[in-house]
């Protein structure tokens, strides 16, 4: 296919040149001259952040392949191009795999099914989470999909079991319901984190339908999730900490873990934990013992 013809598009699912151009353009825009080593920007500088031209001399490419490649037309670049780029833009680790899977949407990867509809948790999966006394733990899926989870995370979290499977689903739960917004105290971090995760998941998989159809409905519904979603931000679940405001046992500052399960069609498993002998592992114990024997485990994959 020549370099100039676009990608044929994703049917039902994300369009992959558009894709592609709006990550490079705005990774070019949150640079400045002077944090490439340029002379700063003058005042009747029209274009945020740096100039095509000066982000492909910086990349050692002619400014009219890098223009093709920033309008989606990439089929044909090559690896050491990509590295050049992803050098000249400052991507970290996990943007530059994503411009590589947007840019070199190969065979194997078109060909790849989305994860299947019905996603299974593997029985032995569902007894570790059963194990897992004290500490609040799920598994995740596709499109940030909740599939499995122990009682201490139902204490925390709130009962999902009591919700439609549809509704289970951490984009769903942090834009629309407004008991999450509650309880993460630094719920702009958790949005972000969300939207962040949702889009580098898409480069994965942009054939995606129900991917598709959940963007759709947040962006129509909540503007917050418009606006976090056109910055093209990526990033991978990973560890941190979340400060939580709960209504039974107050302030929280948890720890969490996100293992990623090799062989289970992308599924991970989280995992939240207090610092022993804190205020904050004073209340898990009392959340254990006043909140979780009431609620059951979840055990459904969601439709």
């Amino acid at each position: 296919m020549d370099e100039d013809q676009p990608y044929p598009p994703a049917p039902d699912g994300l369009d992959r040149r558009a894709e592609l151009s709006e990550f490079l353009r705005t990774r070019r825009a949150r640079l400045q001259p002077q944090d490439v080593g340029l002379a700063p920007a003058g005042r009747h500088r029209r274009v945020p952040g740096l100039r095509r031209e000066e982000l492909a001399q910086l990349a050692g490419v002619s400014v009219a392949y890098y223009t093709r490649l920033e309008q989606g037309n990439g089929r044909n670049v090559s690896a050491e191009v990509l590295d050049a780029i992803a050098r000249a833009l400052q991507l970290s680790d996990t943007e530059h795999a994503h411009l590589v899977h947007l840019a070199h949407p190969t065979p194997t990867r078109r060909k790849q099914r989305a994860p299947k509809r019905q996603q299974q948790v593997r029985p032995a999966l569902r007894q570790l989470l059963e194990s897992m006394e004290g500490v609040p733990a799920y598994i995740g899926g596709a499109r940030s999909h909740i599939l499995a989870w122990n009682r201490m995370a139902a204490a925390l979290f709130g009962d999902w079991g009591k919700m439609p499977p549809a509704e289970r689903n951490w984009a769903r739960l942090t834009f629309l319901n407004p008991d999450y917004r509650e309880l993460f105290r630094d719920w702009e971090s958790k949005a972000s984190d969300m939207v962040s995760y949702l889009r580098l998941y898409a480069g994965r998989n942009p054939e995606d339908p129900e991917l598709s159809a959940l963007v759709g409905e947040l962006s129509v519904k909540s503007e917050k999730f418009r606006k976090l979603w056109a910055t093209h931000d990526v990033k991978e679940k990973g560890h941190g900490v979340k400060r939580m405001r709960h209504p039974l046992v107050g302030e929280l500052t948890l720890s969490y873990e996100t293992l990623h399960l090799p062989d289970d069609d992308g599924q991970f498993l989280s995992v939240y934990h207090a610092e022993p002998g804190s205020a904050s592992a004073e209340a898990l114990r009392l959340l254990a013992s006043w909140g979780a024997d009431a609620i059951q485990a979840g055990s459904e994959a969601p439709r």
